[in-house]
């Protein structure tokens, strides 16, 4: 009996890692039964006391679907931590699953998405070639991203541009307004909205990526009063801030000191 889920690992030409998990019959029933048993706990067949029925008859009571995406969520977890090993890479992201094939009595195939952050390396020459100017942080970021030039990941650009369009759309809901008159508001159509976000994304990531390269080559550190001080500044009760947070914070205020230094 096969119970091991495989993976084949291929990059993409658009900064995509592609990883197709094969998923053995043996392993989705060994898995089914579990989330039958598990949901059975809740379903109600007649002429049967609550969690008592049969497998069978507790299958037939449940979406197929429902079903199906339980026991992904009990394998692709751990079928993507092996393929990490395996396949020794660094991923950016938890990756994107798509369903390749699902059918009762073969095996499943299911499609991951996900990415590594491209490797950076400042030109020796770089600080002379960036354009100043005291009163305008923006000039200092454009000439930033004109000088070094990084290729973003497909997958990363789309999660983010993702988020920024949830954003809109939660404002555009707020006002009681539909997308479509919003983007007539604004002269836009819906491709070309994107496609700005697009853009906008692809600096952002670069834009966050190069500053910490940077703060790591001049070995710029933020401490833990530096950290308190800007969360006092934010209003913020120091003990309500977590640890998560505290890091991303730290991340923050350590691209925020690598881009003053620059600008001096």
């Amino acid at each position: 009996m096969n119970k091991k889920t495989t993976s084949t690992f291929s990059k993409l030409d658009n900064g995509n890692i592609e990883i197709i998990f094969t998923i053995p019959i043996d392993l989705i029933a060994i898995n089914r039964e579990i989330v039958i048993k598990k949901m059975a706990k809740d379903i109600v067949v007649p002429g049967f006391r609550k969690g008592m029925a049969p497998i069978t008859r507790v299958a037939e009571k449940i979406d197929p679907d429902k079903i199906n995406e339980q026991i992904l969520g009990l394998i692709l977890p751990l079928a993507f931590a092996d393929s990490v090993k395996e396949h020794k890479f660094n991923p950016a992201i938890y990756p994107k699953f798509e369903a390749v094939k699902i059918g009762q009595g073969s095996e499943w195939q299911i499609k991951a998405i996900t990415c590594e952050l491209p490797q950076i390396k400042l030109p020796n020459n770089y600080k002379k070639n960036l354009k100043k100017d005291s009163k305008n942080q923006n000039i200092l970021i454009k000439s930033l991203l004109e000088t070094i030039k990084l290729e973003i990941p497909r997958v990363l650009i789309e999660e983010e541009v993702n988020a920024r369009l949830s954003q809109v759309l939660d404002r555009i809901e707020k006002l009681g307004l539909a997308l479509e008159s919003y983007l007539k508001s604004v002269g836009k159509t819906a491709e070309i909205l994107r496609a700005e976000y697009e853009m906008q994304a692809k600096d952002a990531i670069s834009l966050e990526l190069i500053l910490n390269a940077i703060a790591d080559d001049e070995k710029i550190g933020v401490s833990e009063t530096e950290i308190d001080d800007f969360i006092k500044t934010t209003g913020s009760e120091l003990k309500q801030v977590e640890k998560g947070q505290r890091d991303i914070l730290k991340r923050v205020l350590l691209r925020k000191s690598a881009l003053e230094k620059l600008a001096k």
